[in-house]
């Protein structure tokens, strides 16, 4: 009986401890969902300042032109109404001479005036044949439909997606992301190389980790560089930041923040069995660029990484370590006595 009630303490202890763990990982999740909303809050309202200022570059070249057309008829117009009161005080000075002459009955200089006003008649003839369409000129205004109609079909300003499943509708499957370690390129599945050494290196790229982003973006570890480079969706490299020790290797944490295993040591070669200076360094990415955040000290050496459920999994290379988020070391899941090396894979909340 005894027995029995030890067996039955044990299993309530057991189901409390898991309890408390599953209580502890969904408080995280609820804290990353906020950091998340809070991040995603910013970047829409980012797109939209950049969607403004668009629109009122749009709005202001409109503007200048519409301003150039005003000056330009407003000009031309001026001036033929200078040209017409020119002519119109011309001619009355003409009409004055005619009319004085036909009372003073002087032969000689009716000729003469006749003559100058058959010119100046005909001058103002042609005057008002040629001006005669800019009379009626106005501004026609063709508005661009094509931007008004765009953004009526449009039903948002782009897709909201659940992080736990962002990965699997936004990476096609069949285009899969491979490594040649000791080169400068990343390969895929189509055999299509890039270029991932940049003007500020110093030395060849070794890439020892990929993690890629709902947004599209990948984050690549340069090891032998000490960099993290970020790759656009057309896999160039749009940014980079410098880490305070060499990348072992990376995972995603959120849709914009990746955790990093550094090794501070002289040579960037990884070692599983000295523990070296290891630590994991938090990135995150923001408006395209690539940022520096928290980082915490590892007692033990560190080869692999990965998250799971707001709890980060570290492998020393023989043994397996359970961390929360801020660096608590929670336990040893497992430990190697053999030296077979552990590689980390989580699905279904099971790890290999």
């Amino acid at each position: 009986m005894d027995l029995d009630m030890r067996q039955l303490s044990m299993n309530l202890q057991t189901i409390l401890d898991e309890l408390h763990k599953f209580k502890s990982t969904q408080e995280a999740s609820i804290q990353f969902v906020e950091v998340s909303y809070s991040e995603k809050l910013q970047e829409i309202r980012d797109l939209r300042t950049k969607l403004n200022a668009s629109l009122d570059a749009l709005e202001n070249a409109t503007l200048n032109e519409l301003d150039t057309i005003r000056t330009k008829l407003q000009t031309s117009l001026n001036k033929d109404v200078d040209n017409c009161n020119k002519l119109k005080d011309e001619l009355k000075h003409l009409h004055k001479a005619v009319n004085a002459l036909c009372d003073k009955r002087k032969t000689k200089f009716m000729v003469i005036a006749s003559k100058k006003s058959e010119n100046k008649i005909l001058e103002c003839e042609t005057f008002l044949k040629e001006n005669i369409v800019k009379s009626q000129s106005s501004i026609i205004f063709k508005a661009n439909i094509d931007i008004e109609q765009y953004l009526c079909q449009q039903f948002s300003l782009g897709r909201i997606i659940d992080s736990m499943r962002s990965l699997a509708l936004e990476i096609n499957s069949n285009k899969v992301l491979t490594l040649k370690t000791k080169s400068e390129n990343i390969v895929r599945s189509d055999t299509r190389q890039y270029r991932m050494r940049i003007s500020s290196d110093t030395s060849f790229c070794r890439i020892s980790g990929i993690s890629s982003l709902p947004s599209g973006h990948v984050v690549v570890a340069d090891q032998y560089n000490g960099k993290l480079k970020l790759l656009d969706k057309h896999y160039n490299v749009s940014s980079h930041c410098n880490l305070s020790a060499a990348p072992i290797d990376i995972c995603q944490i959120t849709s914009s923040e990746v955790a990093v295993i550094v090794k501070i040591c002289e040579s960037y070669e990884t070692s599983a069995i000295d523990p070296g200076n290891y630590g994991v360094q938090f990135i995150s990415v923001s408006n395209g660029q690539l940022v520096n955040g928290r980082k915490f000290q590892l007692p033990h050496g560190a080869v692999g990484i990965a998250h799971h459920q707001g709890a980060l999994y570290v492998t020393s290379g023989t043994a397996l370590y359970h961390y929360t988020l801020d660096g608590s070391l929670m336990k040893s899941l497992y430990d190697s006595e053999t030296g077979i090396g552990i590689l980390i894979h989580i699905k279904n909340d099971l790890y290999y």
